[in-house]
């Protein structure tokens, strides 16, 4: 399947399993993923990116993202796995 066979350029965003996935989540994700394991990134930047990955992280899990995909640093798959289910920027673990 094509990305514009899901998101056809007219189209902005789908909803999966009750979640609205915008079109660029996963690309975001992935930058925002090399800042916060950026070992040379400034702390606001990594906290940027955390809040920004939390945010999407109910529509990277609808998508089935991380179902078929791993993520290799073990400290962003160990700070992702212990984030809730559904969460706020309030419960963001650190």
């Amino acid at each position: 399947m094509r990305a514009d066979q899901l998101l056809p350029d007219h189209v902005d965003s789908v909803d999966v399993r009750g979640v609205t996935i915008h079109k660029g989540t996963v690309t975001a994700f992935l930058a925002n993923a090399r800042i916060w394991s950026d070992r040379a990134s400034g702390e606001t930047a990594r906290e940027r990116a955390a809040a920004d990955i939390v945010e999407a992280l109910a529509a990277l899990r609808a998508s089935g993202l991380f179902d078929v995909l791993t993520i290799i640093d073990p400290a962003l798959r160990a700070w992702i796995d212990a984030q809730p289910l559904t969460c706020s920027l309030d419960e963001v673990q650190r």
